[in-house]
């Protein structure tokens, strides 16, 4: 059975990390900060390794699922770095939300020291984490993906080979562009309807209803009608993180974005006015400021 690495146990990676352990995978993890939830992993088997080399040693594949490009070139590049650890043979697997190029320049990197760089962003939520039925996209060549995927398959309902390495995360940028302009059009909806003296319940049943109705918007506006604002748990600032990645994707080909550059504008404000951190349904809170107007009940 292949030894697991892991680095990054936050809100999705901890729902990830139990459910390897449940399925019988050995783990092993880093952590650099949050140590808040590591008590019911370590309980199950999990083991902490002192540094890189000794996280390399204990692992055939190491995942980690972190915030943003950033944070992944921290872990390969950074002081004690995985670039300078990792052994010939073991597959290194980022579950992150990532820039391409920066994805292209580690595989890259770590090709020339005989490891596969493969990536494997996730879809869905830290409550499918939990359950074991988060969405994954790979990007891997077939013989990578045929090792990976019965691993994968410990904690994502959906397993799906998006194609050569690299595919994974353009796919998954792609997909969370659709899904954000669907957030940020609910949100402005929303307003819209409030401005003109609709009833957002009547809204909610007419979408609902209709082709228009999506998961997204569900989690929009199905609590928010009642004055809850958490049923999509996603920041802004992510949004407007994977936002910015997806306009960089776009302008790196000369593709027109013009629909991106607006939802990306849209998720740049709400941060401006002090959202940030608060999930998407917080998109109406920026309407209300935006907008000069009570939007749904607090």
């Amino acid at each position: 059975m292949e030894r697991i690495g892991f680095v990054g146990i936050g809100l999705m990676g901890h729902g990830m990390a139990k459910n390897l352990l449940a399925k019988g995978y050995p783990l092993s993890f880093r952590v650099h900060r949050n140590r808040a939830n590591l008590a019911d992993l370590t309980a199950a088997g999990a083991v902490e390794a002192s540094d890189t080399r000794a996280l390399v040693a204990a692992s055939d594949i190491i995942f980690f699922c972190v915030t943003g490009s950033p944070q992944v070139e921290e872990i390969i590049y950074g002081a004690d770095g995985l670039l300078a650890a990792a052994r010939k043979g073991m597959l290194v697997v980022d579950c992150s939300t990532s820039e391409p190029n920066s994805t292209a320049r580690i595989r890259a990197d770590l090709a020339e020291r005989g490891v596969a760089y493969i990536d494997a962003p996730l879809a869905r939520t830290p409550k499918e984490a939990e359950e074991g039925r988060l969405n994954t996209m790979v990007g891997a060549d077939a013989a990578n993906f045929e090792r990976l995927q019965p691993v994968l398959k410990a904690f994502c309902e959906n397993v799906i080979h998006g194609g050569p390495p690299g595919s994974g995360h353009v796919l998954k940028l792609v997909n969370n562009f659709l899904a954000l302009s669907i957030a940020t059009s609910t949100a402005e909806a929303f307003a819209i309807a409030a401005k003109s003296g609709l009833s957002l319940r009547k809204l909610l049943e007419v979408v609902t209803a209709g082709g228009v109705n999506s998961g997204v918007f569900q989690m929009i506006a199905a609590k928010a009608v009642d004055g809850d604002l958490t049923g999509m748990k996603f920041t802004i600032a992510n949004g407007r993180k994977d936002m910015s990645y997806y306009t960089h994707l776009a302008e790196s080909h000369g593709a027109a974005s013009h629909i991106g550059e607006a939802v990306h504008q849209s998720l740049v404000q709400a941060a401006a006015l002090g959202l940030g951190e608060r999930f998407m349904p917080s998109l109406i809170e920026a309407q209300e400021k935006l907008n000069g107007i009570k939007i749904v009940p607090r």
